[in-house]
């Protein structure tokens, strides 16, 4: 009677257990959720990586195991830039890509770059006549950056991992 007794407490405590994990989760879960996706919109919002070091830059691929591409054959492209005060501004650029040869996406992304040329200065030349003459002084890292994002979703590939200006004039007419 005992042993039987026993068994049947034992059985309670575990339903009970059983009820109280279920109302836990039920409470947890979706709390859980809500402070992730806060976590997420927080680091968005100061443009943080969520998977740090998925994304490697050329300073963590060895030089042996880059390629420079030049886009326009080298030559330099000239832009108009956003005015400010009433005056015009230009940037003479000339841009090279560097990408990574072991990447997976290396001979097809290669093959897209020298095919689509002139959609990837369309691109660049989008971005950068968004920024005025003093931001392009001040913030080429950040421009840089800026066409490094743009030309990866571009081709849907990391195997781009640096994007360099080689050389660069800037000028400002009143008008």
């Amino acid at each position: 009677m005992k042993k039987n007794l026993m068994s049947v407490l034992i059985l309670a405590l575990v339903v009970a257990n059983l009820i109280l994990t279920a109302i836990l989760m039920i409470s947890v879960v979706p709390q859980t959720k809500k402070a992730n996706e806060l976590v997420t919109k927080v680091c968005s919002a100061i443009d943080l990586e969520l998977e740090g070091g998925k994304e490697k830059s050329a300073i963590d691929i060895p030089m042996d195991q880059l390629e420079t591409v030049k886009i326009a054959n080298g030559d330099s492209l000239t832009i108009n830039l956003k005015s400010e005060n009433d005056r015009k501004s230009y940037a003479k650029i000339s841009i090279s890509l560097a990408v990574d040869k072991k990447n997976k996406g290396y001979k097809k992304g290669l093959e897209a770059i020298t095919a689509n040329e002139d959609i990837i200065k369309n691109e660049i030349i989008k971005i950068v006549t968004n920024y005025t003459i003093d931001d392009m002084r001040d913030g080429q890292k950040e421009l840089q950056d800026e066409v490094l994002v743009s030309l990866r979703k571009l081709f849907d590939s990391d195997f781009i991992v640096s994007v360099a200006f080689p050389t660069y004039t800037y000028e400002e007419s009143s008008n």
